[in-house]
């Protein structure tokens, strides 16, 4: 792999994107497609540049729904066009007593994992409220069918749906154009919920900030495009771009919020 790719990704991504560059050869030695489980959007990104760097390879990537966050991808020659089914994706209605029990995001992935899956076997978890559903690699589908019957101390039981039958959730993202100082994480907080500089510190230095779905404590460290920033009892920021500089050297951003 070329080394000036490298230079564009932080030092704790690097074995990621050095896997990138290993399923890349994979799927050029072997001529065939290549296929991941779920990855995070930065983890997308991440994977789709490393394979336009291959003249003979293209990726898509697929989640169960157009507008899906979790997605798995394919790495694939040219020869081949992929479709649904190649992603090996199922979608799960969950099935509980729902006037007399109320299941949270938190319980839902708790209890799956707590099947010893990996997280990565897990696509989005979806609500409207007041059903759930979630989407899971299809390698792991009848295991989870056959164990799951307890989400915390409700009874439930999972039935496969059709992706045309998938909870397609409201788009509540909200794009704003930011001007900042530095595209330091707590800066980047600061600014797209409109609190102190010294807030948003504290919030990311006692862990109440998840990067790209990682428990993240470094303040000073800065994000890059397509990351996502969970805070707690705030929402989630996605940096969709980096705009250039003002005049003064201020940075432009675009980024997507998502209050709670």
């Amino acid at each position: 792999m070329n080394s000036n790719v490298k230079q564009h990704f932080r030092k704790e991504e690097l074995p990621f994107v050095e896997s990138c560059d290993d399923l890349a050869n994979e799927a050029i030695n072997q001529y065939r497609p290549i296929l991941t489980k779920f990855l995070n959007p930065r983890e997308i990104y991440i994977l789709t540049t490393i394979v336009n760097c291959y003249n003979d390879l293209e990726i898509t990537s697929f989640g169960g729904y157009r507008t899906s966050e979790m997605k798995r991808a394919v790495i694939y020659p040219e020869y081949f066009s992929p479709n649904y089914d190649d992603f090996n994706i199922v979608a799960y209605q969950i099935i509980y007593p729902i006037k007399f029990s109320k299941l949270k995001h938190s319980k839902i992935l708790g209890t799956l994992m707590g099947a010893g899956i990996e997280r990565s076997t897990i696509g989005d978890i979806l609500t409207d409220g007041e059903n759930w559903q979630f989407l899971c690699t299809k390698e792991i589908s009848d295991y989870l069918k056959m164990t799951i019957d307890k989400i915390g101390k409700t009874k439930v039981s999972i039935k496969q749906v059709n992706f045309s039958d998938i909870i397609v959730p409201e788009d509540e993202w909200k794009d704003r154009s930011l001007t900042l100082s530095s595209f330091r994480i707590d800066n980047v907080i600061a600014s797209s919920f409109n609190i102190s500089r010294n807030d948003a510190k504290t919030l990311v230095s006692h862990k109440r900030v998840h990067l790209n779905w990682t428990l993240y404590d470094h303040p000073d460290n800065e994000i890059s495009v397509n990351d996502v920033i969970s805070v707690r009892r705030y929402g989630r920021i996605k940096l969709k771009g980096q705009n250039g500089e003002t005049k003064k050297g201020k940075k432009r951003a675009l980024v997507s919020i998502l209050r709670k």
